[in-house]
């Protein structure tokens, strides 16, 4: 305890705390609603596009966030059309996809020599976690809370019956465009700590985790993102304690607590 509480005393320690927990949370919530929508591939395509969006960007010198960001966007875009299109055979693409994306992202990498710099969006790094990135975190954080304080009756009906949201005059596009996005921002947001391959686990594994526990849309919801934030910080504390990557610290946490709830329920 004492080794973490000195931790905590360098600038890009609390830096990646701050930034970590509140995109955890974001994307906890955030994936509820995917959950609830079987749209979970969503996250992990994201994933992988911004992958391959941030290795050209970077191999072409260009700011990798600014490339990545639109990019990303309008990934999601597609995805959540052809999710909601096409179901199974949309899941098969987007799989597809997902993958031809990584193995475009690393071969970029590999021809560009920056192999080794990419590897940071691959696994995360606390280290990478700027001023900037913690600013833009408490943004999104308090953007996409507000949202589902201001849209929670709109955004429940959608997620449980969007058939009848839409027979009461509700603009459901507007909805599933807006979550399109905000999907999109925690992800390439996220890759700054847990990377690339693990950024999906913590859109899924909270909420999936609060489903076994939470009855009610707002309880699920609200459990989630405890669960979230519990798991953050403690596989943060764990990556410090035996050396790895944090977003594996995250995940592996993750991971045990639905586990251990499994077990118990």
């Amino acid at each position: 305890m004492s080794e973490l509480l000195e931790l905590l005393s360098y600038p890009f320690v609390y830096r990646a705390l701050i930034a970590g927990a509140l995109i955890s949370v974001c994307a906890s919530v955030l994936g509820v609603i995917l959950v609830l929508k079987h749209y979970s591939l969503i996250g992990h395509g994201l994933s992988e596009i911004g992958f391959a969006s941030l290795s050209i960007a970077s191999a072409l010198g260009l700011p990798v966030m600014l490339v990545s960001a639109p990019a990303v966007i309008l990934a999601s875009f597609v995805i959540m059309f052809v999710s909601q299109r096409f179901r199974t055979a949309g899941d098969i693409a987007i799989a597809v996809a997902s993958s031809a994306a990584l193995a475009l992202g690393v071969l970029v990498s590999s021809l560009t020599g920056q192999t080794s710099a990419m590897n940071s969006y691959l696994f995360g790094s606390v280290l990478a976690v700027g001023d900037g990135d913690m600013v833009s975190a408490v943004v999104l954080s308090l953007a996409v809370m507000g949202v589902f304080v201001v849209f929670y009756n709109r955004l429940f009906l959608i997620t449980y019956n969007e058939d009848y949201a839409r027979s009461l005059g509700i603009n459901t596009t507007f909805y599933q465009v807006m979550i399109s996005v905000m999907t999109a921002l925690v992800v390439v947001m996220g890759i700054r700590v847990t990377g690339t391959l693990l950024i999906s686990g913590i859109i899924i594994l909270p909420a999936v985790t609060a489903r076994r526990l939470a009855s009610g849309f707002r309880n699920l919801v609200v459990l989630s993102g405890i669960v979230s934030f519990v798991g953050f910080v403690l596989g943060l504390g764990l990556s410090f304690m035996i050396n790895v990557p944090a977003g594996a610290g995250v995940i592996l946490v993750n991971t045990v607590i639905l586990l251990i709830v499994r077990v118990i329920r």
